[in-house]
């Protein structure tokens, strides 16, 4: 039986028990508030009177019990605290909690809370156009779009198609700069204070979808001796990778500048989770400076690298929107195999000419795609490449040309949703488009802030955290 039900601090919600044929005899205390002072995360603190494990069942009154949602289980303990997730805001919610002995399981009473509306701040962030829904594929109106506030107080956010805020984590004096979602569930992060420039951190944050923090490491901790920027990825559970500034100190005195001259280049760095340097690879260790007409007005971004993926093969692509290319470079040696785009490598079809590559990946299709910023016409795209290594050589699979009314100039993302649909992030017009390959726009989703990419994730991926 419950002895005692306390309600704490000031983020407390009103509960409520109703009758039921099922008592839990272990559970001794129910406390019961919000995550994190989230809104979309209910925070459940259980006390048993003996060793078990504890976890919630839990659904909307208007879905009924047929929806059930379940939990992640507590470890064996006597104190439990559970985060429920996928909460809809100002919506009647019921709950049981059910301990398991020795694989016994013992059921609560049922519970009921109200869920608080968001706070006004995140009200008004986005606003979906969807003219035709009916024209929209199921997996995109099941799935979710993950994007961030890169200033303070930086916001990660996970949006519905319908524009509805379902996800949500804040923080106190840094930005989420880049954000990454990962296959173990969880959000990957470069953080930056406003000082920073954009897309530029000196922070690793890696949450769970219950806001918990599972990795932080800051400059300066471990090997992480530079600043980071436009890309943070996972190797594995315990390998972490990023771009990185890389500096090097050379006397440009025969071409007008300093004997001790800073050029900024880009790297990519390996790190472990308490911040220990695993591999390492430099733009200097490919490309002489002074090959660069240009040097001394370029020395302080010289390169200017975006996007950091891996190729089918396990070697990394690598973007830079200042020299107009894509890279690949073996993953264990750091050999440039191949460069295509202005004046690289590869023999390029004339349909297949680029001016700024963001976000580049290799697609479901295989092709290797990617935003294009189109400064040198004007108008930005995405572009899908055929990659022929034995030929060296590049091909057109298609090409989107977008509406020149959405034309953004920097930053920005393309993925696939499905081989005829494209979500698409056109960052500085603070838009997010669905568009077929002939360019017509079937949805779009303005938000308040410059979003750097805005990156789909099936709702698979996010069950049973998140799900429609």
């Amino acid at each position: 039986m419950i002895k005692k039900l306390i309600l704490k601090g000031s983020f407390i919600l009103a509960l409520l028990t109703l009758a039921s044929c099922s008592k839990n005899q272990i559970i001794s205390n129910i406390n019961i508030g919000t995550h994190g002072n989230n809104e979309l995360k209910i925070q459940i603190d259980v006390t048993t009177n003996d060793q078990a494990q504890v976890y919630a069942e839990y659904w909307s009154d208007k879905k009924g019990n047929q929806s059930k949602i379940t939990s992640p289980i507590s470890n064996s303990g006597l104190k439990h605290s559970l985060v429920l997730c996928n909460i809809i805001p100002e919506t009647n919610y019921s709950f049981q909690l059910i301990t398991v002995q020795n694989g016994n399981k013992q059921t609560s009473k049922i519970y009921t809370f109200k869920s608080r509306k968001l706070p006004e701040w995140l009200q008004k962030q986005f606003k979906a156009n969807c003219p035709k829904p009916e024209l929209l594929p199921e997996n995109f109106k099941k799935g979710f779009m993950l994007l961030a506030k890169r200033e303070t107080p930086g916001t990660a956010y996970i949006v519905d198609y319908k524009g509805n805020l379902r996800w949500y984590h804040t923080l106190e004096g840094t930005g989420f700069k880049v954000t990454h979602f990962t296959k173990d569930q969880t959000i990957l992060s470069i953080l930056g204070t406003n000082d920073e420039p954009t897309s530029y951190g000196s922070e690793i944050l890696e949450i769970n979808l219950q806001g918990d923090t599972l990795t932080h490491i800051k400059k300066g901790q471990g090997n992480l001796k530079q600043v980071l920027h436009h890309e943070i990825i996972k190797k594995s559970a315990n390998e972490i990778i990023a771009l990185t500034v890389e500096q090097k100190i050379i006397d440009l005195t025969s071409i007008g500048g300093k004997k001790q001259d800073t050029i900024n280049g880009d790297g990519i760095i390996i790190l472990n989770k308490k911040g220990k340097q695993l591999w390492k690879w430099s733009v200097f260790d490919d490309l002489d400076p002074f090959k660069d007409k240009d040097l001394l007005k370029n020395k302080k971004d010289w390169t200017h690298a975006n996007s950091l993926s891996y190729d089918t093969d396990g070697n990394f692509l690598i973007s830079f929107y200042n020299n107009g290319q894509i890279w690949k470079i073996n993953s264990k040696t750091g050999k440039v195999i191949w460069k295509l785009g202005k004046n690289g490598t590869m023999k390029m079809a004339p349909d297949a000419n680029f001016s700024q590559a963001h976000a580049a990946h290799i697609d479901q299709e295989g092709s290797l795609l990617f935003f294009d910023n189109g400064v040198d016409i004007k108008q930005s795209s995405v572009f899908a490449l055929k990659v022929d290594e034995k030929s060296n050589s590049v091909r057109l699979d298609f090409h989107i040309k977008l509406p020149k009314d959405i034309y953004n100039d920097r930053m920005g993302s393309a993925y696939m949703i499905n081989k005829d649909l494209f979500l698409v992030c056109c960052s500085k017009r603070h838009i997010t488009v669905l568009t077929n390959k002939k360019g017509v726009l079937l949805w779009a989703l303005e938000s308040e802030i410059p979003p750097y990419r805005t990156i789909f994730i099936p709702e698979e991926k996010l069950k049973p955290f998140l799900l429609n």
